[in-house]
């Protein structure tokens, strides 16, 4: 990239964590977000866990005006917006004089799902003229982004990705373009995916949550011989992305540098991560690339591996095929065990995984006692450590075939 992105705010809200520093301690103390679902009714479901924000009060954060017919999706966005734009030391709402270079960016796909279900729900009972027209719009996969705007005064571009579990990451990157091509400053962009019945049971149905299948345990634990599935999370990280130059100009503190992308679409995956890697390390090298570095330069890597048996597999295939030996002593970390599978937002979890731990000087561990699958040889850390030297990779794969990757660099600038 031409122009020096940097990351000047951060907005999270997770199941073990809602706001920067709370999110922070909780991942160097090992606390975890998972626990019984209450959001509904799981008594005809094997699984019973999930990464559920049981906390969650939007008007703590946004105020009491204007909530009431916004979904769950749209309000943990617009919170983690909030929080962003505080920690960013930006002005809200944002100024008449700078509004037309400030955007957003917002990866979601499973994000309308239920307001899609209660409002067809109604109409297949009752008939269309039953239905509460103030609730439409929340049936829209780009209503989050939108509202985003509106809140803050936000007249620059918007948009919303929807690529699955690479979301996140592919909403920071359309962002990083729009900055690159067309001038924008300042830039909102990540990720959101919110915990509901429909998609929970979905997933359940196909059996793709842990402990779903018979005889098997609900264990949340990436790598482990035991994995049988995901703990499904919901959550939001929404980031604050400036130039480095118009960050410096106002004097913002800065946590991280973003260096380098890559994508690949691996048509090989139908359902099922593909066990050769071509598309996830072909992603981790375009990234390496796009940064200018070469792969000893990264010191640490956040996985995306979430307890199944196809995605952990491929992703340690996928990093031995670009670190080649190196894979025995790099440090891998996965914080998923802590926030369940956050899907779209999986992205911005370990992006405000990597901040934390740049900021405080720590690698968030893998919380669980791995028993370890030969198949799966890295060095994966499963006590918190020191935050090594080096640039942080970030992957984000999914079985459908999509692969994305970012580079990190920490930096102290004010």
């Amino acid at each position: 990239m031409d122009k020096r992105i940097v990351i000047t705010g951060a907005g999270v809200l997770a199941s073990n964590g809602i706001g920067l520093r709370a999110f922070a301690g909780s991942l160097k103390n090992g606390v975890s977000g998972i626990k019984p679902v209450t959001l509904f009714d799981t008594s005809t479901t094997k699984s019973k866990l999930a990464g559920e924000i049981s906390d969650f009060d939007p008007a703590s954060i946004l105020g009491k005006k204007g909530l009431r017919n916004l979904d769950r999706t749209t309000l943990l966005a617009m919170a983690a917006s909030k929080l962003a734009i505080d920690d960013a030391g930006l002005s809200d709402p944002i100024g008449e004089d700078v509004t037309d270079q400030v955007g957003v960016s917002l990866g979601s796909t499973l994000g309308s799902v239920w307001s899609i279900s209660e409002f067809d729900k109604v109409a297949l009972r009752e008939g269309p003229r039953a239905t509460n027209p103030a609730l439409f719009p929340n049936t829209v996969i780009n209503s989050p982004a939108s509202h985003i705007s509106i809140r803050f005064n936000i007249k620059g571009f918007n948009a919303t990705v929807s690529t699955g579990f690479c979301a996140s990451l592919d909403a920071i990157f359309y962002a990083l373009n729009q900055m690159e091509l067309y001038g924008y400053h300042t830039v909102l962009a990540g990720g959101v995916e919110e915990l509901c019945e429909q998609t929970y049971k979905g997933f359940h149905k196909i059996g793709y949550l842990a402990g779903s299948r018979e005889g098997k345990e609900e264990v949340n634990c990436p790598f482990d011989k035991r994995r049988n599935g995901i703990i499904l999370g919901e959550g939001a990280g929404i980031f604050v992305l400036e130039e480095l130059e118009h960050a410096l100009e106002r004097k913002a503190r800065v946590y991280a540098e973003i260096t380098g992308y890559g994508t690949s679409f691996d048509p090989k995956s139908r359902n099922i991560c593909s066990p050769k890697a071509e598309g996830a390390s072909r992603a981790i090298k375009m990234a390496l690339d796009d940064a200018d570095i070469m792969p000893d330069d990264i010191g640490l890597i956040f996985s995306t591996a979430n307890s199944t048996l196809d995605c952990d597999v491929m992703e340690a295939r996928a990093i031995r095929k670009v670190f080649g030996d190196r894979t025995d002593t790099l440090p891998v970390t996965n914080i998923k065990p802590l926030v369940g599978e956050t899907f779209s937002a999986s992205g911005a979890m370990n992006i405000a995984a990597a901040l934390v731990g740049t900021s405080e000087g720590f690698i968030p561990a893998i919380r669980c006692e791995v028993e370890k699958d030969k198949r799966c040889k890295l060095a994966y850390l499963t006590k918190v450590s020191d935050m090594p030297s080096g640039d942080i990779l970030i992957n984000d794969f999914g079985p459908t075939g999509n692969n994305s990757a970012i580079v990190m660099r920490g930096i102290n600038a004010t």
